[in-house]
């Protein structure tokens, strides 16, 4: 009998525990996941790669994606709250997400609602309160709500200073960290070679000037 009823409470925990362990994988985000590929993402997005953008190629190649869903009749997306995806890369794989939702379908939700709902998903938020940068936009600050991490991921629920809209930013702490110090000494090696570069642009404008000179010169009737 306490044989069974031991084995019955081992059943009960790892039923209960599943889901558990589901809804605290903070590497995904729908049907996206952290350390997927550029081509991955296009191909669920439907984007191409003329919508990329890249913001350094050296000392390693981080790019960009802006993608809103679809919203028409009959859509996947129709009546959601999601408005608005930021992809991050680095060197092909997905690294940072930020989410913005549609501050319609917000609207009214209390702090408490937003950390519910995603505790919910995520479990247990650590709540915080602290000033971030927005990734999308450098300069602009975000408020903090809550977070979620563990020693691979981090979760964090923002909300806008001013419109009051929220937002998700999901990372790979290891990439993350990687993308930032690539970021850093791209900054660095861009300002060492600004002035050759500005060099190399007016050389080449005299050179075209001359060009254009020994052409015009050869034709010119006065």
């Amino acid at each position: 009998m306490k044989l069974i009823r031991s084995v019955f409470f081992v059943v009960f925990a790892i039923a209960l525990g599943s889901p558990v362990l589901q809804a605290q994988d903070l590497s995904k985000y729908r049907n996206f996941s952290l350390g997927m590929s550029l081509n991955d993402i296009l191909k669920l997005t439907d984007a191409t790669l003329a919508q990329v953008k890249t913001s350094h190629r050296r000392p390693g190649l981080t790019q960009e994606l802006n993608w809103w869903p679809p919203t028409g009749t009959g859509g996947a997306y129709q009546g959601d709250a999601l408005q608005q995806i930021l992809f991050l890369f680095y060197n092909g794989e997905l690294y940072r997400i930020f989410v913005t939702y549609d501050p319609r379908a917000v609207e009214g939700l209390t702090t408490e609602d937003m950390v519910q709902s995603i505790s919910a998903r995520y479990g247990p938020a650590m709540n915080a309160v602290k000033k971030i940068g927005n990734p999308a936009n450098e300069g602009y600050s975000q408020q903090l709500v809550a977070s979620w991490e563990d020693s691979q991921y981090c979760l964090k629920l923002v909300r806008d200073s001013f419109s009051g809209s929220y937002g998700l930013i999901m990372l790979s702490k290891h990439a993350d960290t990687e993308a930032e110090t690539a970021s850093v000494e791209a900054r660095r090696l861009e300002e060492q070679e600004r002035p050759q570069k500005e060099a190399d642009r007016l050389k080449k404008e005299v050179d075209n000037l001359e060009i254009e000179r020994q052409k015009n010169k050869k034709i010119f009737q006065p």
